[in-house]
């Protein structure tokens, strides 16, 4: 693992009107501020609806260990110009092992670590296939789905850290099972995964600790008690007792 633990210091924390605002409000974000988010196993899923503030998380999270919140690789020769900080990225700091603190000190080429985060990733596929540093394949070229496994093959292939935003957008359940043995892959390997998920495939991923965001804050839980399960297996199961309160005959 790279990062233990990401926290907010004192002399850093937001004053009394800036936790009246976005995103200090954000319940999970609160609790951030309060007590820190540790990591307890290489993988880890931030699971909530929408509204929850996981991918509030994940962003600061990604901030943290120096990669750009817009999305992208740990270590790349040319960033955006001026590239902005989120509110929850501005403050926050991580705590890191002492491969992820060798990680950040060393050379630009032995940086192993990725942002990917939904709304950007179909940029990066329309334009970084065949652009040194990133994937060979010419995925603009390809269904988002497809080019967004070639990013996953060629970015996340060693040790590093890597962050996602609701990857599976565009995946289908075939895809995002191959996502599911890339991630229990690389957990096994030494990297460390932490992805904000709508998906109960992704979550089920083997070993992974999951951490469930919402009005309560946060919370460790296991699979078959994440809200997400529930609702699905019973929609699965009879999807008239959800519809009749959406469709009006």
């Amino acid at each position: 693992m790279f990062v233990d633990r990401v926290y907010v210091p004192e002399k850093l924390a937001p004053d009394r009107a800036q936790r009246g605002r976005w995103p200090f409000t954000v319940p999970c974000v609160a609790e951030l501020l309060e007590h820190g988010l540790a990591f307890a196993q290489p993988v880890t899923f931030l699971v909530g609806d929408n509204g929850s503030g996981k991918s509030t998380l994940v962003e600061a999270i990604a901030e943290s260990f120096k990669l750009d919140a817009y999305g992208g690789r740990l270590g790349r020769l040319h960033g955006r110009p001026d590239p902005t900080k989120t509110p929850l990225g501005e403050v926050l700091r991580a705590d890191t092992t002492s491969a992820g603190a060798r990680m950040l000190a060393g050379p630009r080429k032995k940086k192993k670590g990725f942002f990917l985060r939904a709304e950007t990733a179909f940029d990066m596929t329309e334009n970084l296939g065949g652009v040194p540093g990133y994937w060979e394949e010419d995925t603009s070229a390809m269904s988002h789905g497809e080019g967004f496994l070639a990013m996953f093959r060629s970015m996340f292939d060693a040790p590093g850290f890597y962050v996602m935003d609701e990857p599976e957008a565009a995946l289908s359940f075939t895809a995002c099972l191959q996502l599911v043995g890339l991630m229990h892959q690389l957990g096994q390997s030494g990297a460390q995964v932490i992805c904000a998920t709508h998906s109960p495939i992704l979550a089920a991923t083997p070993g992974a600790d999951i951490i469930e965001v919402g009005e309560h804050g946060s919370r460790r839980v296991k699979w078959e008690e994440l809200e997400l399960v529930d609702h699905w297996r019973r929609y699965l199961s009879d999807p008239r007792a959800y519809l009749r309160h959406i469709i009006v005959p």
